[in-house]
């Protein structure tokens, strides 16, 4: 047995310092996180008066109940699945495509495709071209005016154009040629299935894209039964500070009273709706997390 490198004052303190970093940052991490849930079943004036600043107090599970019963929540919940079910298969459905034609030498044009879509990471109509240009197209106010113009990310292209490179053998396709395959064949029968790695993370990066978007919803969408949760959970906070900002107006003790509750019932309701809308995120990433490495890092080394 080769004897173990004995460690210098250095390398201890060197370690020491890291176990300190890394508990620092699962602290800042850390600890947004269990005050969310811990305000979301504690009560709003202890919240509000910061006696609340770790576990929660007072325990009350009302703000979790009237997410429950409102309407416009599980509306919210359906259009961001559906939004994001759809987004995420037209997604992947023009990246991957893309990324393997961009990723074959033999693909005549290659280079100059690519430089287009790089062309587009650097210069951009802007917001008033583009709002044209989904108008012109007749989709305002429709599912396809927040799926369709961010159709494919050309950054997820790159990434998946180097995994494709780095992984899949250039003597397996040409086998499957001799053997009489087509492109499109090769790429579904043979390609697809080695690429789960890359078909996962691509599925997350764009998910969670969908799942927290509100930007285009807000632009695009006229109609509140179409709008995703994150445009709900956007009102819940822009009316919990507009009452915050109406507590110092001259008006009715008992006006004012009301308020006030309704003020707490929103901040409650605003951190139920935060851990209702991040809990499917969380339940799904363990399951991909298991590729990232696999498919994150061979796809990160640009070629």
């Amino acid at each position: 047995m080769a004897a173990a490198v004995k460690e210098t004052k250095a390398d201890k303190i060197f370690i020491v310092f890291n176990y300190i970093y890394l508990v620092l940052a699962f602290i800042i991490v850390a600890y947004p996180i269990l005050y969310i849930i811990s305000a979301s079943i504690s009560d709003p004036k202890l919240v509000n008066s910061g006696e609340m600043w770790l576990f929660p107090k007072g325990i009350t599970f009302e703000g979790y109940m009237r997410v429950f019963e409102n309407a416009k929540i599980w509306s919210g919940y359906k259009n961001t699945i559906i939004y994001t079910l759809v987004g995420t298969a037209v997604n992947l459905f023009v990246t991957l495509p893309a990324a393997y034609a961009l990723s074959r030498k033999d693909f005549i044009g290659r280079n100059f495709f690519m430089g287009m879509f790089l062309f587009t990471m650097f210069f951009g109509g802007g917001l008033v071209p583009g709002y044209l240009l989904v108008k012109n197209l007749g989709l305002v106010n429709t599912m396809w005016a927040l799926i369709l113009p961010g159709a494919a990310s050309v950054w997820n292209i790159i990434v998946a154009r180097t995994f494709f490179q780095s992984t899949i053998p250039k003597e397996l396709q040409e086998a499957a040629h001799i053997d009489g395959c087509t492109n499109l064949r090769l790429f579904v029968k043979v390609v697809l299935p080695l690429s789960t790695p890359i078909i996962a993370v691509m599925a997350l990066f764009y998910g969670v894209g969908h799942w927290n978007s509100y930007f285009g919803a807000l632009i695009y969408l006229n109609e509140e039964t179409k709008y995703p949760l994150q445009m709900i959970l956007r009102q819940i906070l822009v009316l919990q500070e507009m009452s915050a900002m109406t507590k110092g107006a001259a008006i009715d003790s008992s006006v004012a009273a009301a308020m006030n509750n309704k003020a707490e019932v929103a901040a409650l309701v605003k951190y139920a709706v935060i851990i209702v809308s991040s809990l499917p995120v969380i339940v799904v990433y363990p399951f991909v997390q298991r590729y990232f490495v696999q498919g994150v890092m061979i796809g990160s080394v640009k070629g």
